[in-house]
């Protein structure tokens, strides 16, 4: 297998320093041993509308841009570690998936090195893959838990773009994939609550059937209801979700 190399970007990852003052209040430490590092749900994926990894780093590593990822995955397939995993990156946003309201909190963010209107290099997917299994099986993650920026900002970012390769991605065992023929939907389940099942935020139903095409049907009509076909589709996800 080809070897990865791991950068460390940024200085000083995180550690389990000493307990410290909250802020200006005089208080009474008295440290406890009985906590842990908080545990990631989520893998968010990105990309960077960069033309080379080195102006999205950086960006990512600016303490003028305010925003970071975890990690960010190169063309050429290097992987540069920026933010502790323990850590709170700041790379979704106003979010949403499933209930969950502040997927900062809760997931790794990955940047991939890709303008947007580009298809995705082979070594850049086979680099992210190996970071998935690895990431997955550390923090115990369902692999279905891989969303991208778009399913969780749905009208406000449609990150990665519709080239990205979510099928190679779930024959490698990350994300969900259905192949047709599809089942039927349940009977009287309507087109927001299927969406919403799924986990997308449908308090704009159209963003919400925008980004669920772009990732599962991005051949589909333009059309804001969704067609039977597609409805069988999200029920197949469903089920494996």
């Amino acid at each position: 297998m080809r070897r990865i190399v791991v950068l460390l970007v940024a200085a000083g990852l995180a550690g389990c320093g000493a307990l410290s003052p909250p802020g200006s209040l005089e208080v009474e430490l008295r440290p406890s041993p009985n906590h842990g590092d908080r545990r990631p749900q989520y893998v968010i994926l990105h990309h960077t509308t960069n033309a080379t990894a080195e102006e999205a780093l950086s960006t990512l590593t600016s303490p003028l841009s305010r925003v970071s990822s975890h990690y960010l995955v190169s063309r050429d397939g290097r992987i540069h570690y920026l933010v502790d995993e323990r850590r709170r990156a700041w790379h979704a946003g106003h979010s949403y998936w499933a209930g969950n309201r502040d997927l900062n909190s809760a997931s790794i963010g990955i940047e991939l090195d890709n303008s947007g209107e580009e298809p995705f290099a082979i070594p850049q997917i086979e680099s992210l893959i190996v970071l998935l299994r690895d990431i997955t099986t550390r923090w115990r993650m369902p692999p279905q838990n891989v969303l991208g920026h778009g399913d969780v900002a749905p009208g406000r970012k449609a990150d990665p773009s519709a080239q990205f390769p979510w099928r190679r991605l779930a024959e490698a065992g990350f994300g969900l994939w259905c192949e047709p023929p599809y089942p039927e939907a349940p009977a009287g389940a309507n087109d927001r609550l299927l969406l919403s099942a799924l986990g997308y935020d449908v308090s704009r139903p159209a963003a919400a059937v925008a980004a669920f095409r772009r990732r599962w049907a991005p051949l589909a009509d333009a059309d804001e209801r969704l067609s039977e076909e597609e409805r069988g589709l999200l029920a197949c996800l469903i089920g494996k979700r």
